[in-house]
Formats: structure tokens, sequence, C-alpha cells
């Protein structure tokens, strides 16, 4: 039980940081748009790479290197520039978050959501890395049980933003609401993207 707590508040105290990922659930519960696979994806990476970072995080360790990072991050500003372009040219016509609302098809949804998952270095950081390294002292049992109770800490934690957005949605049926949330999801994620950036700078000059 202890170390099934220990692996579930330390999984949320990482996860609790707003990042492109948790912004792009929110979003979706908001659009009522797939909302329990988006969550599931979520859900899911983050249990199998807490358990990646559980049992091989000496594998990972010698591989991983900064150029690897590098790469990742790359490829993250990429995808995010390419979400903020989508953004700013989406035009709205109508607001509507119910079930009649015109969808995004489900494999963007799904290619998405593992772009914002597995694009993003700070998720191997967190899971793989800090989890890994965290955990690598403790006995096999004690591993498993606390990567359970990180996982479940993932679990809980994106099902609620999700879910909780799709709650609230009703109350922002409103074309001018939605368009001040989009606005700041811009800039959400325009600032993630200058952060990124910062960190590629770091990486190159070292």
């Amino acid at each position: 039980m202890e170390f099934l707590l220990l692996g579930f508040f330390t999984g949320l105290s990482l996860i609790l940081a707003i990042g492109a990922q948790n912004i792009f659930v929110i979003e979706q519960g908001l659009k009522k748009q797939y909302t329990f696979i988006v969550c599931f994806i979520c859900s899911i990476s983050d249990c199998f790479l807490i358990f990646v970072g559980i049992f091989l995080f000496y594998y990972f360790n010698q591989y991983f290197t900064l150029k690897i990072e590098l790469i990742f991050n790359i490829l993250l500003v990429l995808f995010l520039i390419y979400f903020i372009y989508s953004k700013i040219k989406l035009r709205i016509k109508k607001i509507d978050f119910n079930q009649n609302y015109t969808k995004t098809s489900l494999v963007s949804i799904i290619f998405k959501t593992l772009g914002f998952t597995y694009l993003n270095p700070h998720v191997y950081s967190d899971t793989i890395f800090f989890l890994g390294n965290f955990s690598k002292s403790f006995l096999l049992y004690d591993k498993i049980i606390f990567g359970i109770g990180a996982s479940i800490a993932s679990t809980v934690f994106f099902f609620s933003i999700g879910y909780a957005s799709n709650y609230f949605s009703k109350y922002l049926n409103n074309k001018k609401i939605w368009n001040i949330i989009n606005w700041i999801i811009i800039f959400i994620m325009s600032v993630i993207t200058l952060y990124v950036i910062r960190e590629i700078i770091y990486s190159i000059n070292l």
C-alpha cells in the first residue's frame, strides 16, 4: 500500500503540469470529440512508458542521448507549429458541442493524440527517466506496485480533465466563448513552442 500511494502521488505530481498534451485532452473534452479514445490513448501510453522506465531504466539511460532528445524536440516543434497553424486557419461558422457537431475523423484524432504523446520529450523524462530512476533501488514486487500507483494517477488525471471538460462544454456552447478558448489554446501552444525552441538552442550550444 505504501508503494502504491508513493507511485500515485509521484506520478500525479509529474503530470499536473500544464502541457500541450493536457491542453489537447481538455480541448477534445470541450468539443465532445472522441473523449474516451483520447483519454484512453494518453492513459495507456503513460502506463506503458512508466513500466518501460521501471524495468529498463539502465538500458534507456545508456542510449537516450542529448542528440535523440534534440530530434524529439525538433519534431515536437514542427508538430506544434502545424497545430497552431491549423487553429489560426480555422473558420468557426457554427459552434455546437452536442452530438451533431461535425467531428474530426477518428483516424486524425488518434494520430494527433499519439503525436502529442510520443513526440513530447518531457513524457519520456517524466515516465521513463524520473520514475525509472526513482524506483531503481526498489524490490521487484515494490517496483510493480509503484508502477501501478503511477499508472492509476495518469488514468485518473486524463479521464478527469477529459470528462470534466466534456461536462462544462454545455456552459460554453457559444461562438464568442469558444473563439476566446481557441485563442487561449493558440497562445498556450505558442508559449510551449517557444519553450521547446529555447531547449533546442540550449542543446545545440552545449
